[in-house]
């Protein structure tokens, strides 16, 4: 990771990473989950994927891996007001864009 930041977003953005990072941690911030629980939240992210994101937010120190799945660290706790912000914020979006927003459970089904 490099030094020198301009600003604190830069920082958190540098930290929380792409994509499948926010996502991943959306998802455990509602208590611990293993690894098939995340893959099937997570049906359009492969495999590979998931474990590479899965291991750069435990280096990064936001998730610890134990026997009962992988949860927050504190250092990941910390981030549940940018993380309920942003949810907060893509379900406005959802109306503003008239698009839909389903859980992996609903995705494919007939619901």
């Amino acid at each position: 990771m490099k030094q020198t930041f301009s600003c604190p977003v830069e920082l958190a953005l540098e930290v929380l990473g792409g994509k499948w990072r926010v996502v991943i941690l959306a998802h455990v911030k509602e208590g611990p989950l293993r690894y098939a629980e995340l893959r099937r939240r997570i049906p359009r992210m492969s495999e590979k994927m998931l474990s590479q994101r899965l291991r750069e937010l435990t280096r990064a120190g936001l998730l610890q891996r134990q026997a009962s799945g992988y949860r927050l660290t504190a250092r990941g706790n910390r981030a549940r007001a940018a993380l309920g912000a942003l949810h907060a914020w893509g379900r406005t979006l959802e109306g503003e864009l008239g698009v839909r927003i389903h859980p992996a459970a609903l995705v494919g089904s007939k619901a």
